[in-house]
């Protein structure tokens, strides 16, 4: 099988660079020219800003969801097709944000779109009773991921991860959960802890009963003694239940971990019988149909999903691994008591299910993770090229079709310097947002101003066209 990522990163290499990039004055956009690029969105984006100061009155924030929330304000999308997006004024764009990761093939695809509308004709949306693609899909993802015995699909990542700690403390019959501090694994009450900047604990949780999270703790990134510490002191008042992990590190890798970090984690799990979850909820695919599992060569005991698992279309998550550890959800007869409780009318429905297992299909054709891997790859080497030519201290690496572009540093900040955090993690959150203005001002989208997924849509040509467009921004940061 072939995966995405080419060459992995040199970890040491990387930090090196970020430690350099924080240590650092920010060097933002040249004032003169970011007053133009933000001219541009009053200018070209006046549909969208109507449309979204009108969604205000209604919906906080004026968007539904986070990836949405862009500055200075939400662009409303009308059209998505492969490589490119359009927005409600007809601006088209570069779309380097995907969907946040899950189009692998690129912005609605058309083969995937033609067998869901084929589907629709014959049983529309949701019936609320089996359907056989949730077979078909099931046994697809194990067909490539082996340590998939079983399968559960739910409606997102974050009711994945819900389920999955739900399944690994009934089945350990323990009570505490580790997550590396910074990492999102979605929004349940447990998992709001250390959120974003490691070190934080229940910084973001209001709204949140301080019982909910009360058994989560979070070891700072790639710091196994640490986590072995933790995993000793949990022992003491009961045991871990779970260990959960992105294999590429958190925040898809902004903090990437060593190449054999992930079977150092599963040689701690075994050593103090607690279960190791993978959240692939964007590796799943993204590195290969292996997911990240198959890559680094490293068995999970449980497996989250979330977006990857239906190629980008909707009610899009589910948890899979060991038989024995999955059969204790609640299903059916049978369900009351014992069992851990899971639900969702939606989940596995038909739309889901299909267009899921088309995506698989059509991966498996066309090479699509390992095309995206090496668009990846070309992105990466052009920002390199550029960053050095203007000497910025700014970094790019890759993890295949996972690309980031430090500018800012925003995420590298944490509780050991808490000082330093205490006075940039302002002005550095404003520049990675002031960041993505200009990229989208120059027709870019991208994630947060400093992360971009490929999609096997991105030929030579879009990414050439994409790097000239990032060097017009890049060369005002002098």
């Amino acid at each position: 099988m072939e995966y995405a990522i080419s060459q992995y990163p040199n970890v040491n290499e990387v930090y090196a660079k970020l430690e350099t990039l924080i240590s650092q004055p920010i060097r933002p956009v040249n004032r003169e020219k970011m007053k133009e690029y933000l001219a541009y969105f009053d200018n070209q984006c006046k549909r969208s800003k109507e449309l979204t100061d009108e969604a205000k009155k209604i919906i906080p924030g004026g968007v539904q969801h986070n990836l949405a929330f862009n500055y200075p304000f939400p662009i409303a999308i009308e059209k998505a097709d492969g490589a490119y997006l359009w927005d409600a004024d007809g601006n088209k764009y570069i779309d380097f944000l995907q969907a946040g990761g899950p189009t692998i093939l690129g912005s609605n695809y058309a083969p995937v779109r033609e067998k869901v509308m084929e589907m629709l004709q014959s049983c529309g949306p949701v019936t609320g009773l089996f359907h056989e693609y949730e077979l078909k899909l099931a046994q697809k993802i194990q067909e490539h991921m082996p340590s998939i015995e079983m399968f559960r699909m739910l409606g997102s990542g974050t009711e994945g991860v819900m389920a999955a700690i739900r399944a690994a403390r009934t089945f350990t019959k323990k009570k505490y959960v580790i997550k590396v501090g910074g990492a999102y694994h979605g929004w349940s009450d447990q998992m709001v802890y250390g959120l974003h900047i490691p070190g934080t604990g229940r910084l973001e949780a209001k709204g949140i009963p301080r019982g909910a999270n009360a058994k989560t703790r979070e070891f700072y990134p790639n710091a196994l003694g640490a986590l072995k510490r933790q995993l000793w002191l949990n022992r003491l008042r009961g045991g871990t239940a779970a260990v959960i992990i992105e294999p590429v590190g958190p925040e898809s890798g902004t903090r990437p971990v060593p190449k054999e970090f992930n079977q150092k984690v599963r040689e701690l799990c075994d050593e103090f019988g607690t279960l190791l979850i993978f959240d692939e909820v964007v590796t799943g695919f993204r590195l290969g149909l292996g997911g990240a599992q198959g890559y680094f060569n490293v068995k999970p005991d449980l497996t989250v999903f979330g977006k990857c698992i239906t190629g980008g279309y909707p009610m899009a998550g589910g948890v899979g691994g060991r038989r024995e550890v999955i059969m204790s959800f609640a299903a059916g007869i049978g369900g009351v008591g014992e069992r851990a409780y899971v639900g969702g009318t939606l989940s596995a429905n038909p739309i889901s299910c299909v267009a899921g297992y088309y995506a698989m299909i059509e991966m498996e054709k066309t090479n699509a993770a390992a095309i995206a891997g090496k668009a990846g790859d070309k992105l990466t080497q052009g920002l390199q090229a550029i960053i050095k030519k203007y000497e910025l201290p700014f970094v790019a690496y890759n993890q295949g079709s996972i690309v980031h572009l430090e500018t800012a540093g925003t995420m590298l900040l944490d509780f050991k310097h808490p000082l330093r955090l205490l006075k940039e993690l302002k002005p550095r959150k404003h520049m990675m947002e002031e960041m993505g203005a200009a990229y989208m001002a120059n027709g870019i989208i991208t994630l947060a101003g400093s992360r971009m997924y490929t999609s096997m849509a991105d030929t030579d040509e879009v990414i050439d066209d994409a790097l000239a467009r990032f060097e017009v921004v890049l060369k005002e940061c002098r």
